[in-house]
């Protein structure tokens, strides 16, 4: 079956006139009033670059802050600003300038700039050596094994080493290494491209984890039809350049380059027929739009990196290429089999550039738990911009390519509803699905499957029923009743989540933990919709933690969800 693959004080830079701060994304507090002032502030680009140059001036006082050592560093990637004042500061750490994987936080600071607390599932002192016993050559050999290993019976031909690093990697277990990142490149048998990173032991040799960075997708031309494009204008002729989002589409000319950018002489873009090759420029173009648009006036994100760029989209290449990838800086799209149905549907669209976006914020790795919270968030806000857009010839659902009909037999390649029906994902959380010999072990298009679960059964509740036609009959794995709060709140929720709870180690429990104190943060401890996460979470069997919702005022952070002393090494806790 194909897959969608698819306390120290900090100064806080003031808007200007010019570009002044606008608050979009979700309400500040339910209708009974009992949420924070918590929504997420639109920050125009050159606002947000002096916010981030501001935080990495502050860096060394923000690591003693968190309770690091004077020989740690951060690198500041992101400041998400609330409406109340507050900020959320994402940084990559070092130690003695060696990158620690899995030692990226967010960090919390109230409108004084006080620092409040952090998340990240590792912040503990570095205990080892940094003198690696093998060498840099034998650990490229070992990653080149890994990476042929890892793509199995898709091939990786042409494989070779592009970027090789030293890191300090922090697993699962809390357990650190000094090890070698590697990135290897090739190609697979169906010429998707793959970007193996691989990190090997740099004092065993032995490979300690291998995934894909490129993310793919599948699915069939489904045309917008008669839909509104602004384009750019310049010599005489229009291209397919928004001026506005900054996203443009190329013809790749049914080869493997970039191509060149679509260029029309009246404006006038495609038929709607497979045969005129503006009618997939279309899709794609609409589809990256929308996907900017969505992000930019329901969540306060301006664009997949947060300051108003926009993405490349590429159509019609290779030839009879059946996928669609997103490889960290632009859209791919195929025109399948025959080269008879472009895979430009919107869904693949808003799936495939979410992974950037996830890129950006949480930066969740394609490997274990973390996978499958990466592309379960590629679904869930794929989803939503297909519910924002709202299209006649694509009625909003929770069935992922329902349209595209790739099995054969008229279903769907994922239920959000009850994701085991396609007969691999995985209904319910478990803490063994990523431990082989589990099904599809680690397979984030499997182990997505409960965040998905997660999402409808917060968006719609339990139970047999029919929306927009389609009819669902949601079960939960503790045979619990829940109440559903709108698929509008609820991603709200989970890209808040995503973007100021989670960083890239992060697990099923810290997603859990992170989307409740997220629904408190927008619509208050009472709220319905934090009723509705924290009850999702408990149908899919993910195990309660610190964060709860109650009737108890949630003006203080800390009297709705605990925070342990700094610092704090346990995999997934959170101190201050």
């Amino acid at each position: 079956m194909k897959r969608i693959t698819i306390g120290a004080a900090f100064a806080i830079a003031c808007a200007t006139a010019a570009t002044p701060l606008v608050v979009t994304g979700a309400q500040a507090a339910d209708q009974s009033g009992s949420g924070n002032d918590k929504a997420t502030v639109f920050v125009a680009a050159d606002t947000r670059a002096g916010l981030v140059k501001t935080a990495q001036a502050d860096s060394a006082a923000l690591v003693k802050a968190v309770g690091l050592s004077a020989d740690d560093a951060f690198v500041v990637k992101d400041v998400i600003k609330d409406a109340d004042g507050s900020s959320h500061v994402r940084v990559d750490r070092t130690y003695k300038k060696v990158p620690v994987v899995g030692g990226d936080l967010v960090i919390h600071r109230d409108a004084s700039g006080k620092v409040t607390g952090h998340d990240g599932t590792f912040d503990g002192a570095i205990t080892i050596d940094l003198s690696p016993k093998v060498s840099k050559a034998q650990g490229e050999a070992r990653a080149l094994a890994a990476a042929k290993e890892h793509n199995g019976d898709k091939g990786l031909a042409g494989a070779a080493v592009k970027q090789t690093g030293l890191v300090l990697y922090v697993d699962g277990a809390g357990m650190q290494h000094l090890a070698y990142e590697v990135r290897t490149t090739g190609v697979e048998k169906d010429k998707t491209p793959s970007r193996i990173a691989s990190l090997v032991d740099a004092d065993t040799g032995a490979s300690l984890r291998s995934y894909d960075e490129i993310h793919q997708g599948s699915g069939t031309g489904i045309y917008v039809g008669g839909v509104p494009l602004s384009t750019t204008y310049s010599g005489g002729t229009y291209s397919l350049r928004n001026p506005s989002t900054g996203n443009y589409t190329t013809d790749s000319g049914n080869t493997t380059t970039t191509g060149t950018t679509m260029t029309d002489a009246d404006d006038r873009w495609g038929t709607g027929s497979n045969s005129n090759r503006q009618s997939a420029a279309v899709d794609a173009q609409f589809g990256a739009d929308k996907t900017f648009e969505y992000f930019k006036t329901t969540m306060g994100r301006n664009g997949i990196w947060n300051d108003g760029r926009g993405a490349r989209s590429r159509v019609h290449y290779d030839s009879n290429y059946t996928n669609a990838f997103w490889d960290g800086s632009q859209m791919t799209y195929g025109d399948g089999a025959g080269n008879a149905n472009p895979l430009t549907e919107i869904d693949v669209a808003a799936h495939e550039m979410t992974h950037g976006v996830t890129q950006n914020t949480a930066g969740l790795v394609y490997y274990g738990d973390a996978g499958g919270l990466n592309e379960a968030s590629s679904d869930i806000l794929g989803a939503g911009v297909e519910w924002y857009a709202n299209l006649a010839s694509d009625s909003p659902d929770y069935l992922m390519g329902e349209q595209i009909d790739l099995n054969g037999n008229g279903t769907p390649l994922r239920y959000m509803d009850k994701p085991s029906k396609d007969g691999q994902s995985y209904d319910c959380w478990n803490s063994s699905m990523n431990s082989w010999p589990a099904k599809g072990t680690g397979d984030p298009h499997l182990t997505s499957g409960p965040l998905n679960h997660w999402y409808y059964l917060a968006s719609e509740g339990s139970g047999a029923k029919s929306i927009n036609g389609v009819s669902y009959n949601s079960p939960t794995c503790n045979s619990s009743t829940v109440t559903g709060a709108g698929h509008d709140k609820i991603e709200k929720i989970w890209y808040r989540t995503l973007s100021t709870k989670l960083t890239s180690a992060s697990r099923y429990t810290a997603a859990r933990e992170g989307a409740i104190q997220s629904a408190i943060e927008l619509y208050g401890a009472s709220s319905q919709a934090c009723a509705s996460v924290e009850k999702a979470f408990s149908a899919i069997n993910v195990p309660a933690g610190t964060a709860r919702c109650s009737s108890r005022s949630s003006s203080s952070r800390s009297s709705d969800r605990p925070w342990t002393a700094c610092p704090c090494s346990a995999a997934g806790c959170r101190c201050r």
